[in-house]
Formats: C-alpha cells, sequence, structure tokens
C-alpha cells in the first residue's frame, strides 16, 4: 500500500474555496508497486482526512472529482490544487503540458506546480524526463570544450567583419578580467557562442538598468541581466543580478552566475516543453547534442557541423 501525505491550506475566497498546496510524500519507496494509495489530506493546519485510493488517477481533474465527492460537505465549493513537489505527480503535471490541446501559458503551470519555481525541482524535473543529470552532463562536457572552442573565438576575433567585431570585444572584456578563473570562462564561451554561429545574441543576453522596467515584448525565453552602472560591460562576468524571462515575463530571479542560469533556463525549456527561441536555435542544439549529448535523430548541418568537426578534430 503507497502512503502518501497530502497538504492542503485554505484560502479565503467565495463559499468554500480551496487553494491546495499539494505534497505527495511516499513513506517507502518500496510500496511504489503496491495496489493502494493512501492520502493524508490536511484541509486545514490540524485538521486531517484520509483518502483511500485503489489506483492512480489518471488527470488532475479526475483527482478533484474523487476529493470533492468524497469529502462532502467539507468541499462543496470550487477549488484547486497546487502540488508543492513533483516526484510522484509527474505523469499529471506531464499530462497537461504535453498532452494538452493547447499549449498551456507558463505562468498557468507554475501556479499549479509552484515547485518549478524551484531550481532543484527543474534539476529532478529534466532528469525525470531525459534520465540525465542536467548539471553534472552541462558542466563536464561545457568545461571539456571549453579551451578549444575559446582558441576558436580568437582565431575569429582576429579576422575582419562584424562577427570578429563582437567576438573582438568580448575577448578584451574577458582579458582585462583580474580573475579568469572556470566560471569566467563558462559566461565567455556562453556569450561567444551564439556570436560565432552568427545568431542574435541580443535576443537571449537582455540587459536592463535597475531602476527601469525592461520591454519584454516578443521574448520567448531569455535571460535578463541588471545593471546598475553605465555601462554593461562590467556585468557581463559579474552582474548584479540575473532573471529568467519566459513568455515575455520574468519567471524567477535566477543565480547571479551566468552559467548556473543558462543551465536553469535550459532546463525549464525541458520542464515546460518549450521550444528553442528561432534566432538562437543553433546555440541550444549546439548545448543539447555536443555539451548534454541529447540526439533527436536529426543530423547537424551547416555551422554546427563545422563547429562540432572543429572540437573534435583537433
Amino acid at each position: 500500500m503507497d502512503l502518501y501525505t497530502l497538504f492542503v491550506s485554505p484560502l479565503l475566497s467565495i463559499k468554500i474555496n480551496f487553494f491546495f498546496f499539494f505534497f505527495f510524500f511516499p513513506r517507502n519507496q518500496k510500496m511504489a508497486a503496491a495496489q493502494k494509495h493512501v492520502l493524508h489530506v490536511y484541509v486545514e493546519r490540524d485538521t486531517t482526512l484520509k483518502l483511500t485510493l485503489l489506483e492512480r488517477p489518471k488527470s488532475v481533474e479526475e483527482l478533484k472529482e474523487i476529493i470533492q465527492e468524497r469529502f462532502k460537505p467539507r468541499l462543496n465549493g470550487d477549488f484547486s490544487l497546487h502540488y508543492v513537489l513533483m516526484d510522484t505527480t509527474y505523469a499529471l503535471c506531464r499530462q497537461e503540458i504535453v498532452g494538452a490541446v493547447g499549449a498551456p501559458r507558463v505562468r498557468d503551470i507554475v501556479d499549479r506546480w509552484p515547485a518549478l519555481l524551484m531550481e532543484s525541482q527543474v534539476v529532478a524535473e529534466f532528469h525525470r524526463i531525459k534520465n540525465v543529470n542536467l548539471r553534472t552532463q552541462f558542466y563536464k562536457e561545457l568545461d571539456r570544450h571549453t579551451p578549444r572552442l575559446i582558441t576558436l573565438f580568437r582565431d575569429k576575433a582576429i579576422k575582419t567583419g562584424k562577427i570578429a567585431e563582437e567576438l573582438a570585444k568580448l575577448m578584451r572584456i574577458y582579458d582585462i578580467q583580474e580573475q579568469r578563473d572556470v566560471n569566467t570562462r563558462r559566461v565567455l564561451v556562453l556569450h561567444a557562442l551564439p556570436v560565432y554561429l552568427r545568431e542574435d545574441a541580443s535576443t537571449l543576453f537582455r540587459t536592463c538598468d535597475s531602476a527601469d522596467g525592461p520591454d519584454l515584448t516578443d521574448t520567448p525565453v531569455a535571460l535578463l541581466t541588471v545593471v546598475t552602472d553605465d555601462t554593461t560591460d562590467s556585468a557581463l562576468f559579474s552582474p548584479e543580478s540575473i532573471c529568467i524571462v519566459v513568455e515575455d515575463e520574468i519567471l524567477v530571479n535566477g543565480p547571479t552566475n551566468l552559467a548556473d542560469s543558462f543551465l536553469l533556463l535550459f532546463g525549464y525549456i525541458y520542464a515546460l516543453d518549450l521550444q528553442y527561441p528561432k534566432k538562437v536555435e543553433l546555440t541550444f542544439t549546439f548545448i543539447q547534442k555536443v555539451v548534454m549529448c541529447l540526439e533527436d535523430n536529426k543530423p547537424l548541418k551547416g555551422r554546427l557541423l563545422m563547429l562540432k568537426n572543429d572540437l573534435f578534430n583537433e
């Protein structure tokens, strides 16, 4: 028999509306294959109700109907479910995100599953989807390719043309840094990669003054760096803060380390079933296939294939 605890916190509303913080907590992982599922439902801080299910519900709506039916008249009013942690609600979450007829709004998804606002849960969700440790794989392969990538960027920067000028500017800012450690090198690579691939990096890496609200119109995904001084150059390697933008609005405040925020953004793309932004699609495809080693049976072409060949044919 599976035992779970379902925490419910009431929210003042019309009639008997409840705002559910939904937390399935398996007390014994070895019971996962058992037939019965017992839920302890906290409808108030000190009030617990017991619910036994013979099988897992097929959808969120079915679970809501079961809860409402079992606990009449206590739950006669409307209520919604919000899920705190994702382990045992993964199937329901994926069904709502991927199985929906129309793509749900990201804000609606994270309102229902607020655990997705936690970095640890995004990393865990990515592992459930792709069976890959997001953080370990990302940094292992990014760091492995960084020396060669920086060499390619420097070689390109000494040539002529707009791409060379942009890369040369990034290299100059990097070279004057007092501390050029692994984190600084990661920032350089992530900023220079879309430039090297001839993509518009300004659509991915956005900046704004801390005193002014940014215009996020037509911003499917981005990393928004907040700056305080007159130049954005100093914020490149030591930003005041970084926000993760999804669907034209700030979703969460990310880590101030750019590489950590990029990793989190990549995790969100998979957890929320988002598309790579068109203007930096090559950059994300490189991260997917070369860094994360996630294949989709589509061959690399053009600039991506050339870059991969340059990396592996030193």
